[in-house]
């Protein structure tokens, strides 16, 4: 039963995809006219319907209805010689669920669409999940690699206390030390960067790119002025923040650990 279900479904993909347009901007829509069949509508009157139903729970959701649901009325020459209006709707991928939601469930193919909406978004929840984890471990790597890049070379201009010299980029960036960081974010005793998501860590891989680019740069040498220099580039990622009106670091929300992130991207990948 369950396989028969996946053929059927597969095959309103299938079909559902084989009518998909493209316009000139390179925007997916359908056309009503060729989705009605495809739902187990015959005629154009009760298919109608289902659309205006349709359109009110898409301004319900607060969605722009014009974006989803354009009118694309042609005139068609008859048999007869006349010329008659159609009715027609360009229709986005939104539109084309809003209509299967609000379809005659006793149609199997309305069942079957509803079934097959709920698996493709169930399908992108996932894709923006793993994306957005994904995301988060690149630029964790990005850090990682960069900032043993920056300790090299801040080795190298004389500075012998590290800790001292990173927490001089988290007063510049965040306003607090790596101490006050974990206090205000209740992060215990793990480290901040494993616990920053991927806005706070590009903010910190710029701090650190431009730290480890101006030392060098600049031939800075002697560990007060690198540390300095530190400070200098970390309020200048925290003022740009500021001028974008950007959410500043240390009002950012803690993440789960990076070492879960992992575990559960390993877990995904079995699945």
């Amino acid at each position: 039963m369950k396989k028969t279900k996946e053929i059927v479904i597969n095959s309103l993909n299938k079909d559902f995809e084989s009518i998909k347009k493209v316009n000139k901007q390179g925007i997916e829509y359908w056309e009503a006219r060729e989705l009605m069949p495809l739902l187990g509508y015959i005629e154009w009157r009760k298919f109608e319907g289902v659309i205006l139903r349709a359109k009110d729970a898409c301004e319900t959701s607060n969605q722009k209805v014009s974006d989803h649901f354009v009118g694309a009325a042609k005139m068609v020459k008859l048999g007869s010689g006349s010329i008659r209006k159609i009715e027609n709707y360009k229709l986005s991928r939104y539109a084309c669920y809003l209509i299967a939601q609000n379809g005659d469930s006793r149609k199997k193919e309305i069942a079957t669409a509803q079934t097959y909406f709920a698996v493709q978004t169930r399908k992108q929840e996932i894709f923006e999940q793993a994306s957005e984890v994904n995301k988060r471990l690149f630029i964790r790597g990005e850090v990682k690699k960069h900032n043993k890049k920056l300790f090299d070379t801040a080795k190298q201009a004389g500075v012998s206390n590290f800790g001292k010299f990173n927490n001089f980029g988290y007063l510049g960036l965040y306003g607090l030390d790596a101490e006050q960081i974990k206090e205000k974010k209740k992060i215990g005793k793990d480290d901040i960067l494993d616990r920053a998501g991927a806005t706070e860590l590009a903010a910190n891989l710029f701090r650190i790119t431009q730290t480890d680019e101006k030392i060098i740069k600049e031939s800075i040498i002697g560990e007060g002025r690198a540390n300095i220099t530190h400070f200098h580039v970390g309020r200048e990622v925290r003022e740009t923040i500021k001028r974008v009106r950007g959410t500043m670091p240390e009002n950012l929300f803690p993440e789960t650990h990076i070492k879960e992130l992992k575990k559960e991207k390993r877990k995904f990948l079995k699945k």
